[in-house]
């Protein structure tokens, strides 16, 4: 079986020959230590990217078969961005600048996180009307200037690409991003003010996320039309924390849910019925509305301090609930007892079927690679 085989048959509750090792990518101040190390080299830690060719190379060096977050990925969002624009430099040396989003963040050479956001473009309908709605109207700019990636090749889906879809024999899965129906509202609009805007402006609330949403749908459908062939679906989101969601879990219901349905249902009329969504956190109160609307495989179950894991969703959803990830990262920066105790933990998560193991989250730069490349080997004597 090929690695596309195999994942497919866990997921659906089919026989496999083996585990698939699988991953979700690296930040890439890990990929810099490691090409200090020696371990791959300058071309290599500078040219990843999810699925690309050095993705496979380092994959390879390490010990997976692949990387989950293998998509083909239209355009779906805001589009164009906004010019980045230096408005300020603060004594200490750090920036005010407005990002691609219109958002003003706070930058300085040495940051290894997502930067402090200052400040909002959108304020309410004005800047909504003026700056933003335009970007989320559909174009098929958005699907034929995306790049197709499939093994090394790298190619426009309209200088050649699309011919690479037109069959489904592959040796890897390969998703079609399905975008973002909040979590990209909430990274132009803030999590502070997408909520007071659902109290003080329910009508444009509801035209941001009806416009946001059917963005992803059209941009979907162009795809399918053309008769391209894709594994699974997967959308980002990214919309809870440590306690729980970042949206209240019957307005997201009400407001959101029928947007998955719209767009899973258009995936299932061309045989797609793995659907995959990308949340970090806490995301208990979220699953029932994707489960409800066609969203069944839940990525990348972050552990965290709340302890997730397939099983407890299992005992209250069945096997309708498929997972990849939830595995603790962070045993890779710890000790080779402490891989063996993550692996002995996972073994029992992946006899209930339906679940492959995956780092919860991009491999750290505290990561050891020897760890990793022991807790590979591990995995493929599981």
């Amino acid at each position: 079986m090929n690695q596309c085989e195999r994942m497919k048959a866990i997921l659906n509750y089919e026989s496999y020959d083996r585990l698939p090792i699988v991953h979700f990518g690296f930040w890439t101040e890990t990929l810099a230590k490691w090409c200090e190390e020696g371990h791959i080299t300058k071309e290599e830690a500078k040219g990843w990217g999810d699925g690309n060719k050095f993705d496979q190379t380092i994959s390879k060096k390490l010990g997976f078969d692949c990387n989950w977050s293998n998509c083909f990925v239209p355009t779906a969002g805001l589009s164009p961005g906004f010019e980045p624009e230096l408005l300020k430099t603060l004594p200490d040396g750090t920036r005010h600048v407005r990002n691609a989003l219109g958002v003003v963040v706070l930058e300085s050479n040495d940051a290894g996180s997502i930067p402090a956001e200052v400040d909002y473009l959108f304020k309410g309908r004005t800047e909504w009307d003026q700056h933003y709605k335009h970007r989320f109207e559909f174009r098929e700019e958005r699907v034929t200037e995306s790049i197709v990636r499939i093994g090394d090749k790298s190619l426009k889906w309209s200088e050649g690409g699309l011919e690479s879809l037109l069959n489904d024999e592959r040796e890897e899965m390969l998703a079609l991003y399905c975008g973002s129906l909040f979590g990209s509202i909430r990274n132009f609009i803030g999590v502070e003010n997408v909520s007071y805007l659902f109290a003080d402006d329910e009508e444009l609330y509801d035209e941001i996320i009806d416009s946001v949403a059917d963005c992803c749908y059209q941009c979907v459908k162009y795809v399918l039309d053309t008769g391209a062939k894709f594994d699974s679906g997967h959308f980002w989101e990214d919309i809870c924390f440590k306690n729980g969601p970042l949206v209240i879990p019957s307005v997201f219901e009400e407001k959101v849910g029928p947007h998955y349905k719209r767009i899973t249902d258009l995936l299932h009329q061309h045989d797609i019925n793995l659907i995959s969504l990308d949340c970090d956190g806490k995301i208990d109160a979220l699953i029932p509305t994707w489960l409800n609307n066609g969203v069944n495989v839940m990525f990348p179950i972050e552990v965290g301090t709340w302890d997730a894991n397939i099983a407890d969703w299992r005992e209250e959803y069945g096997r309708e609930i498929l997972g990849v990830g939830g595995m603790r990262k962070h045993v890779f920066a710890q000790s080779r007892d402490a891989v063996d105790a993550e692996v002995e933990r996972l073994k029992k998560l992946v006899e209930l079927g339906g679940f492959i193991p995956c780092p919860d989250h991009r491999i750290a730069p505290d990561a050891e690679w020897d760890n990793v490349v022991y807790y590979c080997e591990r995995m493929r004597e599981a």
